[in-house]
């Protein structure tokens, strides 16, 4: 049997490893360089460049060189070379294919299985479009595992003893932050947030930004136009943001930025720690918030915290780390290689699904993840009915009884929701499908079993059923969905922000669904039982009935004042004493 690799697709760099002799290895790639860069590149002679070879001719070739795909996988974006365009999954799947070779040189053998990494805050799409580029690239791939949880499945190998840690994993493209606990064989983890739009590329961008300004006010020529000049300011901008993690200073210097009239520009600046902190202050604070979320969902104290792990190129800036001893109190842990452990950590899991590593006690451990966002359905009222909620370990399944809206009605629209909000339009739609062919009743009464399924990836399959006629129908997610990573951050912030605002109005959608349900059952029970009812009684409960309809008729729940709103509800109240003896003989007759 093949050997099972795993691998750190990166937004920045890549990195694979396997299991050599009861311990991880990384493969050093075809330069024999331990990683990878994720950047893909098409020379004007149409000759393909994937790694160091594609990065180096970046300044020459920038409108033909691609770089961060990861930050597009699962989206509907293209890039178009040559009349052809290529999507996130196929510029992926050229860095996988690359990958792949040189394990196989490396190795000696054919390589046709791996363990993936991706992000924790990924959503359905973005971990589908993952293994479809791994599929492309000629790689069955038997498992996603989120990235914090690769790390500390690498650090809990060295360290078993129960404790909890922070895993932050702040990497070229993406932020997550994970409290995982480690302990009597099993990895669990507590919770994770994030932030699906914040790395190094980020904090390139500002300074390189910056450089550009600078220039211009000294110059008065503006580079940012100058596909080739800016090209090598972000090199450069990065260069010296890597220096700046050692160093208190670093010096930029690109001669022959540009030529005009007046003749050749060259560009020399130093960059100081201060001022690269005050330039990416901002940066730095939008790590805080997914560190809270991530501590008040485990339900934990800083101090109750271990340990603090960095993941991640960028957890090396000297501001970052700074900022989390701020935030926690701890100063955080340089044990494991930021680079490579989470290479090594989906080298570990793929061990443990071909059974190579089961001898060994020390990767006997249970790795219990979990789901980053809650999966609903819309019900009456565009109320997002939570089935499954954030933060539930997976693989997992959940199945709950709904049913109809209306009389005799034959389907139903099952709309898959992922997000955190109470209303449906606030959440985003991964799928929809129809269950048609229901037995035709009342409202009310048809029973249909919707089933919420999560495998170990993080996938979602979605089925429902009409007990009664025992029709059925499924969906499994697939790329279209597109949730942006925007969408997936707004979809936090937005929940805590409108949280108020939103718990008001899925009492009023919510209580506007019971309105029509009461008006309905009391409508059918004297229509059943009205010839038992003493006259005075019955004509009591119509009257009420009478009043309750014209009363709500017209009211739009979302938008009526308090006092008309209590004013219902006191009228729902009544009605639902003076109609009780009725309710109750047709609930008898049930």
């Amino acid at each position: 049997m093949s050997k099972i690799i795993g691998i750190d697709l990166g937004t920045t760099n890549s990195c694979m490893a396997f299991i050599e002799n009861g311990k991880t290895t990384i493969i050093p790639n075809s330069e024999g360089a331990k990683t990878t860069p994720s950047v893909i590149a098409f020379t004007k002679e149409r000759q393909r460049l994937v790694g160091e070879s594609a990065r180096r001719q970046a300044v020459t070739n920038p409108e033909r060189t691609i770089t961060s795909i990861k930050r597009e996988i699962g989206t509907p974006y293209t890039k178009r070379i040559d009349q052809k365009d290529y999507t996130p999954q196929e510029l992926s799947a050229m860095i996988l294919q690359k990958l792949k070779i040189d394990a196989q040189n490396y190795l000696g053998e054919d390589v046709r299985q791996a363990v993936i990494t991706v992000p924790a805050y990924f959503n359905d799409a973005q971990r589908q479009a993952t293994k479809d580029a791994g599929r492309i690239a000629g790689l069955e791939v038997l498992r996603i595992i989120n990235e914090p949880t690769a790390a500390a499945l690498a650090y809990g190998l060295e360290n078993s003893y129960g404790q909890k840690i922070m895993v932050f994993d702040l990497g070229g493209g993406t932020f997550d932050v994970s409290i995982i606990e480690i302990g009597n064989g099993v990895i669990e983890v507590l919770s994770t947030s994030g932030d699906n739009h914040l790395g190094g590329d980020d904090f390139n961008e500002c300074l390189a930004q910056y450089i550009i300004n600078e220039f211009k006010k000294i110059n008065g020529i503006d580079l940012s136009h100058e596909q080739m000049a800016k090209q090598r300011i972000e090199e450069a901008a990065e260069k010296a943001k890597i220096e700046l993690s050692t160093m208190t200073s670093a010096v930029i210097s690109l001669p022959f930025i540009t030529t005009t009239s007046q003749g050749p520009f060259n560009l020399e600046m130093t960059i100081t720690r201060d001022l690269f902190n005050r330039l990416t202050q901002k940066l730095v604070e939008r790590t805080i918030l997914p560190m809270q979320n991530a501590l008040n969902d485990a339900r934990l104290l800083p101090a109750e915290l271990d340990k603090i792990i960095l993941v991640g190129g960028s957890s090396r800036i000297p501001a970052v780390q700074d900022k989390i001893k701020e935030v926690t109190g701890i100063i955080p842990s340089k044990s494991l290689n930021p680079d490579e452990c989470v290479a090594m950590g989906a080298a570990i899991q793929g061990g443990k699904l071909s059974g190579d590593v089961t001898a060994m006690g020390q990767y006997d451990v249970l790795l219990l993840d979990v789901t980053p966002l809650t999966l609903s359905i819309e019900t009456v009222g565009g109320v997002a009915t939570p089935l499954i909620e954030r933060n539930t370990t997976i693989p997992t399944s959940h199945s709950q009884i709904f049913t109809t809206s209306s009389n005799f009605q034959t389907q139903v629209e099952i709309n898959v929701l992922q997000g955190e909000r109470p209303l449906a339009k606030d959440n985003k739609s991964l799928g929809k499908f129809k269950l048609k062919k229901i037995k035709r009743a009342m409202r009310g009464v048809p029973q249909i079993e919707v089933t919420f399924d999560i495998d170990a990836n993080g996938i979602v399959s979605v089925s429902a059923k009409d007990l009664a006629s025992g029709n059925m129908q499924s969906i499994t997610i697939e790329n279209g969905s597109h949730m942006s990573d925007d969408d997936i951050e707004r979809a936090i912030h937005e929940a805590e922000q409108f949280a108020q605002q939103d718990a008001l109005l899925k009492e009023r959608l919510i209580f506007k669904n019971e309105v029509e349900t009461l008006i309905s059952q009391v409508d059918q029970a004297l229509s059943q039982n009205g010839k038992q009812l003493d006259k005075t009684v019955k004509s009591q409960i119509k009257d009420e009935l009478a009043h309750f309809k014209k009363l709500t008729k017209k009211v739009n729940y979302e938008t009526c004042s308090d006092d008309e709103f209590n004013q219902i509800k006191d009228a729902k109240q009544k009605l639902e004493d003076v109609a009780g003896i009725v309710l109750s003989m047709s609930q008898g007759q049930v």
